[in-house]
Order: C-alpha cells, then sequence, then structure tokens
C-alpha cells in the first residue's frame, strides 16, 4: 500500500506502508517518474509536480504495479501542538 500526496517540505510523496512494497518493478517506476528515495521520511519524494494530475498518474502507476494506493491532493502542514485536553489518553 502506498500513500501519494504533495507535501510543503519535500514535494510529492510516494510512502510505502512496508518494506514489502518496495518491490524492484516499483522502485524502478518510480524512479522513472524522477523520484529519489528519502531516507529521513521513508518514501520516494520529487520536488516538482504536486498538482492534482500528477498525483493521479503517480497513484496510476502504484495500481497498475498492483498496490493498493491512498492518495491527497491538498497538503497538509504538521502541527506539532498537543491533542486537546478532552482527546488525552483515551485508549
Amino acid at each position: 500500500m502506498f500513500l501519494v500526496t504533495p507535501d510543503h517540505s519535500h514535494g510529492l510523496v510516494a510512502a510505502p506502508r512496508a518494506s514489502e512494497d518496495l518491490t524492484p518493478g516499483t522502485e524502478a517506476a518510480l524512479t522513472a517518474q524522477g523520484f529519489t528515495w528519502n531516507s529521513d521520511i521513508e518514501a520516494y519524494t520529487r520536488p516538482t509536480g504536486r498538482s492534482p494530475e500528477d498525483v493521479d498518474r503517480t497513484a496510476g502507476v502504484l495500481h497498475a504495479l498492483g498496490h493498493f494506493v491512498l492518495h491527497s491532493y491538498t497538503a497538509r502542514a504538521r502541527h506539532s501542538s498537543a491533542l486537546p485536553s478532552d482527546q488525552g489518553d483515551r485508549p
């Protein structure tokens, strides 16, 4: 399974759920699209192309290779704030 989404810091991101998702064919397909592995976030990134069409194209390639793909067209900012007090320490 992969998540494909734009990111403010990294461009377009294709993040595998597990190392088993990184087959040689998948790695070759992402590299052919200009992605490189970013070990800091454990995902393939490409600094350019964050449009909905780019997200769909990358998701389509991964899906054609047999992966389940979740995708988002909107980059979300990461928040480091704590959970609201009514949501803390839920089981």
